[in-house]
């Protein structure tokens, strides 16, 4: 692959420009395909693993793989087919299994709340709407 001279001009960074920093939010709304599994990790942390079924308009149905770490309790309580509405980040992690390197894509939740919580569903949205206008401002 080639790379012209003014691609690679146009992607190097100048000490005036300002950078933009990003920004990783995603908010979901689905059921949970199977009971939350909580895992205790070597170095003691907690987290609850979940699996998300998504049916989109006309679409199939998408599998989000979702962990959440340090969860309040109840997260274990979380069962199948409850409809729940997460915020959080997407990560790709890389691990190694088998002798080969792989890697997952999964969403790390900052809270999770059943559907039927509407208020507290609306004040997460509002929420995740701050920080993508935020970010707007900030990239100005």
């Amino acid at each position: 692959m080639t790379t012209s001279k003014s691609h690679t001009e146009s992607m190097r960074h100048n000490a005036d420009e300002k950078v933009d920093s990003g920004l990783n939010i995603v908010m979901l709304r689905g059921r949970l395909s199977r009971p939350a599994e909580l895992r205790v990790l070597p170095s003691g942390d907690r987290l609850v693993a979940l699996e998300l079924s998504i049916a989109g308009a006309g679409a199939k149905t998408e599998s989000v793989p979702v962990v959440w770490h340090d969860p309040p309790a109840a997260a274990q309580d979380l069962d199948v087919d409850q409809a729940v509405v997460v915020l959080g980040r997407v990560r790709r992690r890389f691990f190694r299994a088998g002798g080969a390197t792989q890697s997952r894509t999964e969403v790390v939740a900052e809270t999770v709340i059943p559907a039927r919580q509407v208020k507290r569903a609306r004040s997460l949205a509002a929420k995740a709407k701050a920080r993508l206008e935020s970010a707007e401002a900030e990239a100005g």
